[in-house]
């Protein structure tokens, strides 16, 4: 009778494919998927997908003993761009250190004492320029066969940002000395909200970049300073803490004031029983890795907004991340 049950809901959910992601009271939220690996592109289009909101171009550099080229990666990013038939497709620049290593990076990066706050993400692409060189150019290539957005990870400062228009001017010169095609206009340049920093300056940073990605697995590790990895402090590892929801509305808010969009593609993203405090928050798009956007989207068709947004404004209201859960699954489970 379980196996029955589970497959008629299934069914229920392949049906919402094609069925846009509204609530209740009509407000429109688009969700697109995150991915890791180019096989995942398919399962994307499958479950109904408007775009990717993560392409994570780590995959290009694992297991194998030499870096990528330009050409292998433009080769690779083409056929995600195309594959997503107009969709916009967001790629990411390097995130290796901390849980994630590459040996074909060799000498550029070694062993660190925290590899959390060490040499990571952007720092990495920004210390060894010819990573962003070529991953810029490679992009930029690929952005005149479909709609892709450029995303930068870990960003703290608005001179990290200054550094990586002018690397992305550069190859955008080399590329037009050679005749090379790209898309007009230039794809969008965005940041990662997941340090406290970023998100506490969040105003300040919205003058240097076109949209903001709020990634809650790193902000949610950074503001508790627990690893989810770590068994014996994962207990604390809390994305309902009142410190992460406030960081989160900082950041959505400060994006709106500078009337640029804000996704967000961390795994509350891809939670049902996070999908109402989110909207009520004030975020309207979504990211997530393919499997759970149909859960998501039946979620946000069962929800009315105003009432996420009642809920909401308690939730923020309160102190203690215990209080916080009870109040968003009893919300939950009137819905």
């Amino acid at each position: 009778r379980r196996r029955e049950a589970l497959v008629r809901r299934q069914r229920q959910l392949e049906r919402l494919r094609g069925v846009p992601a509204a609530t209740r009271d009509a407000v429109r939220i688009s969700l697109q998927c995150n991915l890791e690996l180019p096989t995942e592109l398919a399962l994307a289009r499958q479950v109904g997908a408007e775009g990717v909101g993560l392409l994570r171009s780590e995959f290009l550099y694992m297991n194998r003993d030499t870096l990528p080229t330009e050409d292998e990666q433009y080769a690779a990013f083409k056929d995600i761009v195309e594959g997503m038939e107009g969709e916009t497709v967001t790629i990411r620049t390097l995130d290796v250190g901390s849980d994630k290593l590459a040996y074909s990076l060799g000498e550029h990066i070694s062993p660190s004492v925290n590899p959390a706050l060490g040499l990571r993400a952007i720092r990495l692409s920004l210390k060894v320029s010819t990573l962003l060189d070529t991953q810029l150019a490679a992009m930029l290539r690929a952005s005149a066969h479909g709609k892709l957005r450029i995303l930068l990870p870990m960003i703290n400062s608005a001179s990290e940002i200054k550094r990586v228009h002018e690397a992305l001017g550069k190859a955008v010169k080399r590329l037009a000395r050679k005749r090379v095609a790209m898309s007009d206009p230039l794809p969008e340049l965005g940041i990662m909200i997941e340090t406290p920093g970023a998100a506490l300056a969040a105003d300040t940073l919205s003058n240097f970049c076109d949209y903001f990605s709020i990634g809650t697995n790193d902000l949610t590790m950074y503001t508790l300073a627990a690893d989810r990895g770590d068994e014996q402090v994962a207990h604390l590892y809390d994305p309902l803490h009142p410190a992460v929801l406030r960081l989160i509305r900082s950041a959505t808010q400060a994006a709106g004031n500078a009337g640029i969009p804000v996704n967000l593609c961390g795994e509350m993203a891809g939670n049902p029983r996070f999908t109402a405090l989110l909207l009520g928050l004030g975020l309207r798009d979504l990211s997530m890795s393919a499997p759970n956007l149909p859960r998501v989207k039946q979620r946000i068709l069962g929800l009315e907004l105003a009432d996420a947004v009642k809920r909401t404004e308690q939730i923020m209201e309160q102190s203690d991340s215990g209080v916080i859960a009870t109040l968003l699954d009893d919300f939950n489970a009137l819905e």
